[in-house]
């Protein structure tokens, strides 16, 4: 019988959707090494091109977990939030705690936002941890693999981003030199026409630039690469209506984000309106938001953050809602080496996985940050080792900390 005096407890959220083992009767105990408890969780921050907030699960096992939660303010204060809510947890019941977080934070905006992020950090580090438990590689704890390697695409940048020549000039360097075979450019970029950026109105001669830079760079690399190009949502409706058809007689990997990302239906309206196509999903949170962009037809491509949007199970449930309407998936990521192998772990355990994101190219010491090679030739090979495959080099850890942190215990 439900206890309705209850309905007007405000603390009614914490009584009735607890999922923690204690309340449901769970039992921890599961034999052998696998009856293992969650005894702290600890953050840090990378002060890289994006302030990283890295993960770390501990247990009295001593097996330790890593994960990455999408940068922004205020994550590691929500994560020691909820510490309380994991410690003694087994660690293996990675969908339950995910739920107990969920439902325990639905007071402090665990429908979307900047709390989802910070869950999305201790869910990958759980996805580590399990793997390293039981010895497998995080992409078995998702299924199995479709591909033994996952597809990069660069995200590419340059001294003068509005002048089309020199982006032409950098993506013919990115695919000689750094060997990446997909790349994506900015098209939110001056053009020295505009009158007022803030009504997102495109004059005839804004579009004219933003297709010279298209034209310069797919031209210059023709069949070597795939490029994108990245709108940030600055456009209104119409404009992005006029700027898709204009593009449509280039070969465009795809345009991302064209229109602001609240109102579906400008969204819906702009996709069904080209054959450019269209990409969108870094700004929605969890399958329930990313599944209404898929099933209303408002994506060609959908492109989910995996540590911003709920982790790595999340996303592969959005990969699978995008498979029933044989939509692919290409991740955004502007994360470290350790939410990217996250990502990559993800990409090769679903069949509609397109390209993950590489956002640091120019930051001279991405790599260093753990002591395995993540990216070779544009491509992230993926481990066999148990867990996400990536261990972090705490000296470096150490000395590109934000001023203020701590290291891990």
């Amino acid at each position: 019988m439900v206890n309705y005096e209850s309905l007007h407890d405000p603390n009614a959220e914490y009584t009735m959707r607890n999922l923690s083992a204690e309340t449901m009767g769970v039992t921890a105990s599961r034999g052998g090494d696998r009856d293992v408890e969650i005894t702290d969780v600890q953050t840090t921050m990378i002060d890289g091109n994006f302030p990283w907030t890295l993960v770390r699960v501990y247990t009295d096992s001593g097996v330790v977990g890593t994960g990455e939660a999408y940068w922004g303010a205020g994550v590691p204060e929500l994560i020691e939030r909820m510490k309380p809510f994991v410690v003694g947890e087994n660690p293996l019941d990675i969908d339950r705690l995910y739920e107990h977080l969920i439902q325990k934070m639905s007071g402090e905006g665990s429908v979307e936002g900047v709390t989802v992020t910070a869950i999305s950090g201790i869910e990958i580090a759980l996805h580590d941890l399990a793997g390293k438990i039981l010895g497998v590689p995080a992409y078995q704890l998702l299924g199995g693999k479709y591909r033994d390697k996952v597809r990069v695409y660069c995200d590419c940048h340059t001294a003068d981003e509005a002048d089309p020549e020199a982006c032409a000039d950098e993506a013919e360097r990115v695919v000689e030199q750094l060997g990446y075979d997909a790349l994506k450019f900015d098209l939110d970029v001056p053009s020295g026409l505009e009158k007022d950026r803030a009504n997102r109105h495109l004059r005839p001669g804004e579009i004219r630039h933003k297709v010279d830079i298209v034209e310069a760079v797919t031209e210059r690399v023709k069949d070597r690469a795939d490029v994108a190009f990245d709108c940030h949502w600055t456009f209104s409706g119409g404009s992005a209506k006029r700027l898709a058809a204009a593009l449509e007689e280039y070969d465009v990997w795809w345009l991302e984000d064209p229109v602001p990302p609240e109102n579906l239906e400008v969204q819906e309206e702009v996709t069904k309106s080209t054959i450019t196509p269209i990409t969108v999903g870094e700004n929605r949170y969890r399958v329930t938001e990313e599944r209404r962009l898929i099933e209303n037809g408002a994506v060609d491509i959908i492109a989910p953050d995996l540590p911003k949007v709920g982790g790595m199970r999340e996303t592969r449930k959005i990969a699978d809602v995008a498979n029933q309407y044989y939509v692919p998936v290409a991740m955004h990521n502007v994360s470290s080496p350790v939410a990217t192998m996250a990502s990559a772990q993800v990409g090769a355990a679903i069949p509609n996985s397109l390209a993950v994101e590489y956002h640091s190219y120019e930051l001279g010491w991405w790599a260093d940050l753990v002591e395995e090679t993540v990216i070779e030739d544009g491509y992230i090979t993926i481990p066999e080792k148990p867990g996400l495959g990536v261990t972090l080099d705490m000296a470096v850890v150490e000395e590109k900390m934000v001023d203020g942190e701590t290291l891990f215990d």
